[in-house]
C-alpha cells in the first residue's frame, strides 16, 4: 500500500487503518500479519525531513501522545525492531543526533537494547516508558530497506509532518537568447518542488544565509552577489506561481526545510505583494566551473587538504580521513551530525551534507583515529575549526568510522549512457587511449587521443566494457607487521627447488650450481586486511585456476602481489612476486565470520573486516636480494598491482619501507601505506631513504 500523505488523510482512512491494525498487527520479518499484543496500543510514524519515505525520526504514539526515542545505547538490532514495527522488512542503518531535526513532546524511551529478533519494540529492554535523561536533540531514526513486509498495510503507521515539506530546489536560469547554457545552473530563479508542482520564491527578506543554503543543497560550497535588478525586470515580463515566502535561515542548515518559512494557503490570492521571485547565484568548485564554461577564479595558493574522502563509490562520498602532524587518520562518529558533515563537504568543494553516516558505512579505516565527538556550528571553513576531542586507542575504534554523502551540482552526465552490451554489431570506436585518475565525473575528462582515433585492432572483440557496481573491496596491507618481521635468511639452493619452479627467485638463480651455495632472501610476513564493503574474489573461476603440484595448492590469482627493492630514484634492483597461493580467511573481527577457506578446493577471497596472512617462514614470502649491493633503498610492496579485482581506492595499495642494508644486516623501518603520510612526509621519505634508523632487523 502506498504511504498515505497527511494532506490526503482522512477519518475514514484513520479508521479503516486502524481496524486493519486490530485484524492484522504488524508481520514478524518471515511470515504474514498476526497479532502482538504487546504493540496494540502502540502507533508508530516516521517523521523530520529532508528524507524519503523509508527514513526518519523514529516517532510512537503511546497513551495517546507522540514522542521519540533517544539514541543513547540505541543499535541496527533496535532498529530492526522498529522497521519491521513500520512494516519494512529490516533496517539498513540508523541515525543519532536528531539527524531529521528535533521532535517534540515526550521522549518515550531511552537506552533501548533489542536483539533484533523481538516481535515487538515492548519486549526490548530500557529505562521504562517515559523515563529518559535526553533531549529532543539526541533524537534517533531509522533508514529501513524500501521493502514491505508481506501483505503489511500500514496498520499502524501514520505518515506524519502536518505541514508540507520542501521536497527539492533548484535554480531556473533567465532564457535570454537562444544558446544553451552550460551545465551545472549556477545562477536563477529559485525553484521549490511542493505536491502541486514547481512554485517560485517571494524574495521579501530574503538574505545571504537563504542562498548559501539553497547553493549547499544544489552542491556549490558558497553564494555570491546576484544582479537582482536585471531579475526583476525579467519578472515583470512572467507569470509566477508562488508557493513559498517568509524564509529565514541561519546559514548553518543542510535542508532549505530546516529554516523558519511559511507556505501560502490554497486560497491566498495575493501572493508576494511588491516583491519578486527569489534569485541565488553560487559559486562552484574549480571541478566543476570547468564544466559550466566559467572562468576559474584566482585564489591564493593553498597547501595540502587536511581532509580527504576514502572508499565511496561515487564523488562526494567516503569515510572522512584528517591530517594531522603528516599522518592521515579518521574520525570517530561520536556526536558526528549534519552540521559536521556539511563543513567537510563544502570544505572539499561540495555542496551541504546530505547524510551524516556513522557505524563505518564506507568501510573501516586503519591507523590512527585522529578526532571525536565533533561540535560544527556549519560556519566553520574546516573541520578543524570545529571543537573536538583528541582521543586514544581506547575511546573509540575503526567500527565507528565517520562518513559522508555529500550534495554535488547537476552536470547533466547522469543522462549521458554509456552502455555496455555485447559489440557484436558495433561499427565505429570512438575513444582510443583513454586514461582516467579515478575522480573525472565522465569519460570525456579523461585523457584520450582526441578526435584521433589510434585503435590497431578495431574488430568488436576489442572494444571496452565495464560492469558497474556501488559496492567494491578495498585491501590494505598491515604496514607494522611487515616491518615488525622482515629478517634475512640464507636459504641452501637444494631447499628451494619449487620456488624456483614458480619464478619466486631472481633470474641469476637459474646459473647457480644447484644444489650446491645458498640464495640471500628478505623474508616478511604479508598480512592483508578487507576493509571495503564487498568481498575480495579472484577474477576467475575455479573451473581457470591453476594447480602447482610441487607446492600443493591452487592458484586463483597468477600475481597478488609485487616486492620490489627499489633505490631512492625508483630503480628497481630486487623484485619478487606473489601468486595467491591462498586467498583465505585467516582471521576475522570479533563480529564477521569466516567465508573462504582453500582446503578440499574451496572457494578463495576475503571476507570485509577479515584478513589473509602470509607468513614469513612459507615459500616466495621473500625479495631475493643475493645481488643487491650495499646501499640505503626503499621497500615497496604493491597489493593487485595488476587492477585485475575491482576495489573502492587502489590509492592505499601500496605499502613502502625505508631499508639500509650494509651487506649483512638489513633496518626497515618507517613502513607506511602510500597514501597514508602527508606530500612533504612523503617527499622526505623519498629524499632520504634509510637515514634516520639504529634498529637492527
Amino acid at each position: 500500500m502506498r504511504p498515505v500523505s497527511v494532506w490526503q488523510w482522512s477519518p475514514q482512512g484513520l479508521l479503516l487503518c486502524l481496524l486493519c491494525n486490530l485484524c492484522l498487527g504488524s508481520p514478524s520479518p518471515s511470515t504474514a500479519p498476526e497479532t502482538r499484543a504487546g504493540s496494540q496500543d502502540l502507533r508508530f510514524r516516521l517523521a523530520g525531513f529532508p528524507r524519503k519515505p523509508f527514513e526518519g525520526r523514529v516517532e510512537i504514539q503511546r497513551a495517546g501522545e507522540w514522542g521519540t526515542i533517544c539514541d543513547d545505547d540505541f543499535t541496527l538490532q533496535a532498529a530492526h525492531v522498529l522497521c519491521r514495527e513500520l512494516g519494512f522488512t529490516e533496517a539498513t542503518g540508523w541515525t543519532h543526533s536528531a539527524k531529521y531535526g528535533p521532535g517534540t513532546g515526550r521522549i518515550w524511551l531511552d537506552n533501548l537494547n533489542c536483539r533484533g529478533t523481538e516481535q515487538s519494540v515492548t519486549e526490548c529492554a530500557s529505562r521504562g516508558w517515559g523515563n529518559s535523561d535526553c533531549t529532543h536533540d539526541e533524537d534517533a531514526g531509522v533508514i529501513c530497506k524500501d521493502e514491505r513486509l508481506p501483505g503489511f498495510s500500514d496498520s499502524n503507521v501514520i505518515e506524519v509532518d502536518h505541514h508540507l515539506q520542501v521536497e527539492e530546489v533548484r535554480l531556473r536560469p533567465a532564457v535570454v537568447g537562444r544558446g544553451r547554457r552550460p551545465l551545472p545552473v549556477t545562477e536563477g530563479l529559485v525553484e521549490v518542488r511542493l505536491p502541486e508542482g514547481w512554485s517560485q520564491v517571494c524574495d521579501k527578506g530574503w538574505s545571504a544565509h537563504n542562498s548559501h543554503v539553497v547553493c549547499g543543497m544544489l552542491g556549490f560550497p558558497s553564494e555570491k552577489r546576484v544582479n537582482v535588478a536585471f531579475y526583476r525586470l525579467l519578472a515583470q515580463r512572467q507569470q509566477h506561481s508562488f508557493g513559498l515566502h517568509g524564509v529565514a535561515c541561519v546559514g548553518t542548515e543542510a535542508h532549505l526545510s530546516l529554516c523558519s518559512l511559511e507556505f501560502y494557503r490554497a486560497n491566498d490570492t495575493t501572493r508576494c505583494p511588491g516583491g519578486a521571485p527569489a534569485v541565488v547565484s553560487c559559486v562552484p568548485s574549480p571541478l566543476y566551473a570547468a564544466s559550466s564554461g566559467q572562468k576559474k577564479q584566482q585564489s591564493k595558493p593553498q597547501g595540502e587538504a587536511r581532509v580527504r574522502l576514502k572508499g565511496g563509490a561515487h564523488p562526494g562520498e567516503g569515510r572522512v580521513e584528517v591530517l594531522k602532524a603528516g599522518t592521515w587518520g579518521t574520525v570517530c562518529d561520536r556526536k558526528w551530525d549534519l552540521q559536521a558533515a556539511s563543513v567537510v563537504c563544502r570544505e572539499l568543494g561540495f555542496g551541504s551534507a546530505r547524510e551524516a553516516l556513522t557505524g563505518a558505512r564506507m568501510g573501516q579505516g586503519m591507523g590512527a583515529i585522529h578526532l571525536s565527538e565533533v561540535r560544527c556550528s556549519g560556519q566553520e571553513p574546516s573541520l578543524w575549526k570545529c571543537p573536538h576531542k583528541n582521543i586514544t586507542a581506547e575511546d573509540c575504534s575503526h567500527s565507528q568510522d565517520a562518513g559522508v554523502r555529500c550534495n554535488l551540482p547537476y552536470t547533466g552526465v547522469e543522462t549521458k549512457e554509456t552502455w555496455y552490451w555485447d559489440s557484436g554489431n558495433v561499427t565505429e570506436v570512438v575513444m582510443s587511449g583513454v586514461r582516467c585518475t579515478g575522480t573525472e565525473l565522465s569519460l570525456d575528462q579523461c585523457a584520450h587521443h582526441g578526435t584521433h582515433v589510434a585503435c590497431k585492432r578495431t574488430g568488436t572483440r576489442f572494444t571496452a566494457g565495464v560492469i558497474c557496481s556501488e559496492t567494491a573491496s578495498d585491501l590494505l596491507l598491515h604496514s607494522a607487521l611487515v616491518q615488525e618481521t622482515a629478517y634475512i635468511e640464507d636459504r641452501p639452493l637444494h631447499m628451494l627447488y619449487c620456488a624456483a619452479e614458480e619464478n619466486c627467485l631472481a633470474s641469476s638463480a637459474r646459473s647457480a650450481n644447484w644444489p650446491y651455495g645458498h640464495r640471500r632472501l628478505l623474508r616478511f610476513s604479508s598480512q592483508i586486511h578487507n576493509l571495503g564493503r564487498a568481498d575480495f574474489r579472484p577474477k576467475a573461476g575455479r573451473h581457470s585456476w591453476v594447480w602447482h603440484e610441487c607446492h600443493g595448492h591452487y592458484h586463483s590469482m597468477d600475481i597478488f602481489t609485487h616486492y620490489d627493492i627499489l633505490t631512492p630514484n625508483g630503480t628497481k634492483v630486487a623484485e619478487g612476486h606473489k601468486a595467491s597461493f591462498c586467498l583465505e580467511d585467516t582471521e576475522c573481527q570479533e563480529d564477521v565470520s569466516k567465508r573462504y577457506e582453500c582446503a578440499n578446493f574451496g572457494e578463495q577471497g576475503i571476507t570485509v573486516g577479515c584478513w589473509d596472512l602470509y607468513r614469513h617462514d612459507i615459500d616466495c614470502q621473500w625479495i631475493d636480494i643475493t645481488d643487491v649491493k650495499p646501499g640505503n633503498y626503499i621497500l615497496q610492496v604493491v597489493i593487485n598491482p595488476n587492477f585485475e579485482v575491482a576495489e573502492s581506492d587502489f590509492t592505499n595499495n601500496a605499502m613502502k619501507c625505508n631499508c639500509k642494508y650494509d651487506g649483512h644486516r638489513i633496518w626497515v623501518h618507517n613502513c607506511h601505506i602510500g597514501d597514508a603520510f602527508s606530500e612533504e612526509a612523503n617527499r622526505k621519505f623519498e629524499r632520504y631513504p634509510g637515514q634516520t634508523s639504529n634498529q637492527i632487523i
